[in-house]
């Protein structure tokens, strides 16, 4: 016998009338072999001798199936893919949108117009069938009744973040409702929530229907607003308490972004709004870097908003994270100039000490030791000696990459002079890492290990993501310098990891830049050519069109040098390792991308003597010797 049991909430409703009785029997019938029960139900109070099979939503070309196969006026379009995705793919939902739209006869660009202004409050058809009626019927069910006044108020915070609530913030975000943990469990046994990933969370049509049309006049939800604004305004420095704390951010950077987005729309001016949108691109900057919605509201923000300076700074960092680095210096200099004007020196300092980083990244070094310097004393003329370290330290790299290596030298020695004992082990390491850059430059090689292991020691301690992809990545040129190409491949890899750990897209398509040159000149193709298009797939997702130019120009320098030396891209057989290392030069000359456009290192080899005379012309030697040649570009000569 096959019996069914359809939409069997009703009557298996724990709080419904006779619940005992019912379950009991249909318990019973589960484990009579001549029965054959199937149950249909919203709820997830059957009994455990069933078999539970979870329906899940529609697959994209399932749900285009249902929806043109109702609505009938028209063949597949793009517009009603992105309205498919927007409603989760959700069947009852597909079905109300196809058969609102088949009744008025509407063609696809009026459904969508439909759908962009009505949203979930179009799924009503004329027969009273809709989506609002679904929900409600679960909503006025006795076991959601039996949850409390509160209910209702925590499935509109729910469906207001996109990503629902992390269950781990339960009880941080709602402290004063009693049972909360109880009451998130009876929304998933309702259907009415599902759990993914650590989060509570629901359908898209259910989020359209439930999330708070007023955002202001929410209470419970303007109480989490103030519970996250206090959470994002620690002061997010690494090797200070809470840093890894703030990590929090990575997981949850969307459900704040859109609270942010919400609360600054409704009121422009609120300083409370961005000021904690200024503390969230800080957390981003450190534990999950990435560009922002908000960059261009808040460069139109008012230059007498009091919030703009420091957001334009935030904002910046953002930028210089993903490589950006022209548009992270105009918005550094725009902070700059309200911050002179505003007589906010400590303001004016950051965005100098900033504006001096830029300067290191983009070759501007005599700009960037000026703007440094202003810092510095403007720091030291406020006391605070933290900043004026962190400033000197910038001062040295600069000083340094302008070969001016005793200014380097005594601005390092100030800064180690002026830290604190304790208290600031993050200097500290760069300290050490500013020291060990500055040796290699100098040629001392046991030193700059020396001091590259120190702040290595100290980064891996701590978990410093940034400072380790950066310690990996200058061991792994320093020893593929000095040709010993495995200890070299050992650290690429881990800066990959530290980049990848980090969320930094723009760091790990830097390492695969770096990878791609470094296997080929080990005449591994594939592989240079496999991370060379990694690093464009990532680049592109970041908007970087030039490194991604250049990138590619790489790509067809490889294919043209094997055409020439009649070999593949993908070879099956070991090439002369002299033509590699001349693909290398010709490479590393024309386009210097792969040493961050600083200081390259070429193996040398027998070929490359016929070619001294031409890397005289084009180069600003540092230094010739029997194992290669280390130089600075000063042109793009194409040879």
């Amino acid at each position: 016998m096959f019996i069914v049991l359809d939409n069997a909430e009703s009557i298996l409703d724990p709080q419904g009338a006779s619940a005992e009785e019912i379950y009991a029997v249909v318990e019973e019938l589960s484990q009579l072999n001549n029965i054959c029960l199937c149950i249909t139900s919203r709820i997830s109070t059957v009994s455990p001798d069933c078999k539970w099979l979870d329906i899940p939503t529609l697959s994209i070309e399932a749900a285009c199936d249902t929806f043109y196969r109702i609505y009938q006026h028209g063949g597949h379009s793009h517009l009603i893919d992105n309205v498919l995705k927007q409603l989760d793919f959700h069947p009852l939902s597909i079905t109300l949108l196809a058969t609102v739209a088949h009744h008025n006869k509407w063609d696809i660009d009026r459904l969508a117009r439909e759908w962009d202004e009505r949203r979930t409050n179009m799924l009503h058809t004329d027969h009273n069938r809709s989506l609002a009626a679904a929900i409600e019927l679960s909503l006025s069910s006795l076991m959601f009744r039996e949850l409390g006044p509160d209910a209702r108020d925590l499935l509109g915070v729910v469906a207001f973040f996109p990503q629902g609530v992390d269950e781990k913030n339960i009880d941080w975000l709602f402290p004063t409702i009693a049972g909360r943990k109880n009451i998130f469990d009876k929304f998933c046994v309702l259907s009415l929530t599902y759990r993914i990933d650590g989060f509570v969370t629901m359908l898209a049509p259910l989020r359209d229907y439930l999330s708070p049309k007023d955002p202001m006049s929410a209470p419970l939800l303007c109480s989490t607003k103030g519970r996250y604004f206090s959470r994002l305004s620690v002061d997010v420095q690494p090797g200070k308490p809470g840093f890894k704390e703030a990590r929090w951010i990575a997981s949850e950077d969307v459900n704040v972004e859109h609270l942010l987005d919400t609360f600054t729309k409704i009121d422009a001016t609120s300083g409370d709004a961005w000021d904690a949108y200024g503390d969230f691109m800080k957390h981003l900057r450190w534990h999950k870097p990435r560009l922002v919605t908000l960059g261009r509201k808040i460069e139109t923000l008012p230059d007498d908003h009091p919030s703009k300076p420091e957001c334009l700074i935030h904002l910046s960092q953002l930028l210089h994270r993903a490589a950006n680095y022209t548009e992270s210096k105009r918005l550094l200099t725009h902070a700059s100039k309200l911050s002179r004007e505003r007589r906010n020196d400590h303001q004016l300092a950051q965005a100098l000490k900033f504006l001096s980083h830029v300067d290191l990244f983009t070759d501007f070094y005599e700009e960037g030791i000026r703007q440094a310097e202003e810092a510095s004393r403007i720091f030291e003329r406020l006391g605070n000696t933290v900043e004026q370290v962190a400033c000197l330290v910038e001062l040295a790299l600069l000083l340094c990459e302008d070969n001016q290596f005793d200014a380097a030298e005594e601005a390092i020695s100030r800064a180690i002079h002026l830290l604190p004992e304790k208290g600031e082990p993050y200097l500290v390491s760069k300290s050490h890492y500013t020291l060990g850059y500055l040796y290699r430059k100098k040629g001392d090689r046991k030193k700059a290990i020396h001091h590259y292991e120190v702040t290595l020691g100290l980064a891996s301690s701590s978990n410093w993501l940034n400072l380790l992809f950066w310690i990996h990545f200058f061991l792994a040129e320093l020893f593929y310098d000095e040709e010993m190409v495995d200890e070299a491949n050992a650290h690429i890899g881990h800066a990959k990891s530290h980049a990848a750990n980090d969320h930094d897209v723009n760091l790990l398509a830097h390492a695969m830049e770096f990878q791609a040159a470094f296997w080929n000149g080990q005449q591994r193709f594939e592989e240079a050519r496999s991370e060379a298009l990694g690093a464009v797939d990532l680049l592109q997702k970041l908007g970087a069109a030039d490194r991604v130019e250049r990138i590619r120009e790489f790509l067809l320098r490889m294919d043209r040098d094997a055409q020439v030396n009649g070999r593949s891209c993908h070879p099956s057989r070991t090439d002369d390792r002299s033509e590699s290392l001349q693909t290398t030069l010709l490479v590393v000359l024309t386009d210097c991308s792969f040493s961050r456009g600083r200081r390259i290192q070429v193996m040398a080899g027998a070929c490359l003597e016929p070619l001294r005379y031409i890397l005289l012309q084009t180069t600003n030697v540092q230094r010739l010797s029997p194992s290669g040649f280390e130089f600075h570009p000063v042109s793009n000569r194409v040879l």
